[in-house]
């Protein structure tokens, strides 16, 4: 089980309500052993989605048939065409693939991550640039989500 906590002045505090429904299945009482480390900036990552949301809004409807209508698909492209990815091989068609790697919370840093969000950006603005979408209106959309 993995739980997401903020530290504040009167101690821990779930982070999202995913986290407190996890600590509230914990028995009272009971001992507990947890390994601290850093975690990512959760407003951050939701701009992210946020970012991959607004891109795909704006994407004309055939584009958006082309990833089965899944904005999860997109996302995994786009991180590919962003030179985020690890090759690996598939026996099916017989050729090496470009496999996103994971975005999860225990998989990044922070560093990492922002590094990540400003390739996924750039690749973004320009594939949106190219179907006729200025930058300004991608930021100007972006502010919405």
């Amino acid at each position: 089980m993995n739980i997401w906590l903020v530290n504040t002045s009167s101690g821990f505090v779930c982070a999202t309500d995913d986290d407190y429904e996890q600590k509230s299945n914990l028995q009272l009482g009971k001992v507990y052993s947890c390994q601290l480390k850093d975690g990512r900036n959760i407003k951050f990552h939701r701009l992210y989605f946020s970012l991959i949301r607004c891109a795909w809004d704006l994407l004309p409807e055939n584009q958006q048939e082309f990833y089965h209508g899944s904005v999860d698909a997109f996302r995994k492209a786009v991180e590919v065409l962003a030179g985020y990815y690890d090759l690996c091989y598939s026996y099916t068609r017989q050729e090496w693939l470009e496999c996103p790697k994971s975005i999860a919370f225990d998989k990044l840093s922070e560093a990492e991550f922002h590094n990540l969000y400003e390739r996924v950006k750039d690749t973004i603005y320009t594939l949106l640039y190219n179907n006729g979408i200025s930058i300004e209106t991608i930021e100007y959309q972006l502010k919405n989500y």
